[in-house]
């Protein structure tokens, strides 16, 4: 049976959280964990990434089945499972680095992003600071920081962190889950 594959590229702070919310979401092909958006030239280390210097921000690349979730749904999962309302940071993770951030592939995706945050902003109490941004070239982390969640569930940012993300994602979207 053929698939309509699709990509969307999205940075919400750390890509360990954004990662192991999207893998839960039915649809979901592949996430990636990667860097984009910076103005270094060649492929940057998460060193690099994490000094602040760099521009990039930590993304994931989502590969998903649109006849099975759309990238409204995409987009929304993304937009209430991180706050999108701090600038340059989510939680104790500061720099640009943590930015929120939609890398759109396409002028529809550009649109259905603009359209999804005009739609969320009445449920904000701060206005929402998410870029939205032409998809740059996409970088892959490095090996350690793919599937960082599932490989590390008892780590102390997993169970920190990440996991009242995961209760989040469960409790709001119950039905977009595998």
């Amino acid at each position: 049976m053929s698939k309509n594959l699709q990509i969307a590229t999205v940075g919400g702070g750390c890509f360990w959280c954004t990662e192991a919310v999207f893998e839960e979401v039915n649809g979901v092909e592949k996430v990636i964990s990667g860097y984009s958006g910076g103005t270094v030239p060649g492929r940057p280390t998460y060193r690099e990434i994490c000094s602040g210097l760099t521009g990039h921000a930590e993304v994931v690349q989502v590969t998903f089945d649109a006849d099975v979730i759309s990238y409204q749904d995409i987009l929304i999962i993304f937009m209430t499972t991180h706050d999108p309302t701090t600038l340059n940071q989510q939680g104790a993770d500061r720099g640009t680095q943590y930015r929120s951030v939609i890398f759109y592939h396409n002028e529809t995706q550009k649109n259905t992003a603009t359209l999804v945050l005009n739609e969320l902003a009445a449920y904000y109490k701060n206005p929402i600071v998410t870029e939205i941004t032409k998809a740059q070239t996409f970088f892959e982390a490095e090996k350690e920081h793919q599937d960082f969640y599932k490989n590390n569930p008892d780590y102390g940012y997993c169970t920190f962190v990440i996991d009242p993300k995961l209760r989040k994602l469960r409790q709001l979207h119950s039905d977009k889950l595998k």
